[in-house]
């Protein structure tokens, strides 16, 4: 990777003074990073074999709250330690923070030192050895939408989140001219994640007033989900630093279009995509064809890790650009999946379901299996569908809610058998404890319709 470091130019830059400060991170179950910041000389000596974090971390929600329900800890069991292990071929500079450098980690039991199975990166890590086994590699590429607000997340968070008011007044879509006004934000965006080491390709102006998209080249598929969680925190940061909130939420207004994060995939072997042949119609191999109805097939059970809160699915609507139905296209956006580089080696399936708020290892984990067992069962693609899918009455839904989609993961036998009853059973209780925490609140929208009128 561009611009990463070895653990010996991590030792040279400390003992120089360059680096003081070591982030030593790891992906919670929402995808984003959570850690310790150490001193250099501290983590250079000492701290870059192992350090530790409560367990809990990953069995809460977005508030950071304990629920209950929770096999793998609770507070009958003291909530213990994990072990966080330095993945040292992660070192990379954060260009935006002065004298820091980040670490990723890999998540261990205490006591037998085994993977965590419901770590983010350990679920994506073990679909990636499935492949191996195989003698394949999933190579990917994320999306990133993202709304630019005026104001800063303190002074949002003091209005109570209401009068929300994005960067620009009008649809930004390729728009040169206003996305030129922006590029106070996303310029450093840019260019301080292609210091870091991601290779970054563009951003561009999106479908709505404010909206934003950054594009990460496609790369094996560890490195892509640690692209993008990376992408999305430091996106958070540096727009922080210039004075201005930025929400990665699918849908923060009714009137708005959503944001999503749509997923390109394609399978490769000694170097070249086997997704492609030249002699079958689009440049699709039968394995591909097997891929594709695999992911479609499945898509039901693992919409969750593609939409997991409420929020969700409020994205899911026609005319927006998000997709409503679970069936294939060619280069048509109205589809939940879209076939990409028709007749050419760069063909690839998108995956459009997917909103902002996915966390990118489990998104890519569970496609990555239903893929598989699409070639393990050698089963059949369906025919492109054509024209507007939003209209389409024979195509099967998309989960229109997290409710459906719980209960859709619940009882996936598919999931059980590639992900484990234990990982499967730890994130159902992650959407049942969204759901519960929903059900409670009384929304504004039920007091201004009913407080007078009921």
């Amino acid at each position: 990777m561009p611009n990463s470091l070895t653990f010996d130019e991590l030792k040279t830059l400390v003992k120089k003074g360059s680096v003081d400060t070591v982030l030593v991170c790891f992906v919670d179950m929402q995808g984003r990073l959570m850690g310790k910041r150490f001193h250099g000389v501290n983590f250079i000596d000492f701290s870059y074999n192992e350090t530790h974090c409560c367990n809990y971390l990953l069995a809460t929600d977005l508030e950071m709250a304990t629920p209950d329900g929770y096999a793998s800890t609770s507070w009958e069991t003291g909530y213990g330690d994990y072990v966080m292990k330095p993945d040292l071929s992660t070192i990379r500079p954060l260009p935006w923070l002065e004298g820091t450098v980040m670490v990723l980690c890999d998540i261990l039991d205490h006591n037998t030192h085994e993977p965590i199975s419901h770590s983010p990166r350990a679920i994506l890590k073990n679909q990636i050895k499935r492949l191996k086994a195989m003698g394949i590699e999933a190579k990917m590429a994320t999306e990133l939408e993202f709304f630019l607000f005026e104001k800063s997340f303190e002074q949002i968070r003091k209005d109570g989140f209401q009068n929300l008011q994005p960067i620009s007044g009008y649809n930004e879509d390729y728009h040169i001219f206003q996305t030129t006004k922006e590029e106070s934000i996303m310029r450093p965006i840019r260019n301080h994640l292609f210091d870091a080491g991601l290779p970054i390709e563009n951003s561009k102006g999106e479908a709505e007033a404010g909206q934003e998209e950054l594009n990460i080249r496609y790369s094996p598929a560890l490195d892509c989900a640690d692209y993008h969680t990376i992408a999305k925190h430091a996106i958070k940061e540096i727009s922080w630093q210039q004075g201005h909130a930025v929400s990665f939420l699918p849908k923060w207004h009714k009137d708005r279009v959503g944001s999503s994060s749509h997923v390109h995939q394609s399978l490769w072997k000694d170097d070249e995509s086997i997704f492609y042949d030249k002699l079958k119609p689009h440049g699709m191999s039968d394995l591909m064809k097997h891929y594709m109805a695999g992911l479609i097939k499945y898509a039901p059970e693992y919409t969750y890790f593609l939409a997991p809160y409420v929020n969700s699915y409020k994205r899911f609507s026609k005319g927006t650009f998000a997709p409503t139905k679970t069936v294939w296209s060619i280069d048509n956006r109205t589809a939940g999946f879209r076939l990409c580089g028709e007749n050419t080696v760069g063909v690839r399936v998108e995956c459009r379901i997917g909103g902002s708020d996915l966390n990118p290892y489990l998104a890519q984990s569970v496609m990555l299996a239903a893929g598989i067992k699409g070639i393990e069962e050698n089963l059949v693609l369906s025919s492109a569908t054509t024209g507007d899918i939003y209209e389409d009455s024979k195509a099967a839904d998309i989960p229109q809610s997290l409710r459906l989609a719980t209960e859709n993961l619940r009882n996936s036998d598919f999931l059980r058998e590639a992900l484990g009853d234990d990982v499967v059973d730890h994130y159902t209780r992650a959407a049942e404890w969204e759901q519960e925490e929903f059900d409670r609140v009384i929304t504004d929208w039920e007091i201004a319709r009913g407080f007078e009128r009921a």
